[in-house]
């Protein structure tokens, strides 16, 4: 099973984004991003155990994923629970992130934001230490 999706263009000498990567080349060349600090790097681990944990509890009641609000274009991407796990270990991995675009027609309903899965997993736990003593 993959974390991610299948590059439909992997080992094919005629992919288009071969150009990207000589890009990526002469970015790093001059500096580019520089890589993850050691509390960033934190935050990323820490949001991918929340993401697991998110996931577990929200999946059952038809939750297919996060939406985040993008800084860059200030609209909202929804992403499922594989496709935001790949992207944030390609984020440990490389220290950037990917480039991303909305997806296509998703549909709000099946999606919430970390704040409200945040409290969900919070809400949870409450009642199950409640209930617990």
């Amino acid at each position: 099973m993959h974390d991610e999706p299948i590059d439909p263009f992997a080992g094919d000498p005629a992919d288009p984004s071969n150009e990207l990567a000589d890009l990526d080349e002469v970015e790093s060349e001059g500096g580019g991003d520089d890589p993850l600090t050691p509390a960033e790097r934190e935050d990323v681990l820490e949001d991918l155990a929340d993401l697991e944990i998110y996931q577990a509890l929200l999946t059952p009641v038809g939750v297919r994923g996060l939406v985040i609000e993008c800084e860059d274009c200030h609209e909202p991407h929804y992403f499922d629970w594989d496709l935001l796990r790949g992207n944030l270990r390609h984020l440990l991995d490389s220290g950037r992130p990917r480039v991303h675009e909305p997806a296509y027609d998703p549909d709000p309903d099946h999606y919430v934001t970390w704040e409200y899965a945040r409290g969900y997993a919070d809400g949870v736990h409450d009642t199950l230490t409640e209930n617990g003593e």
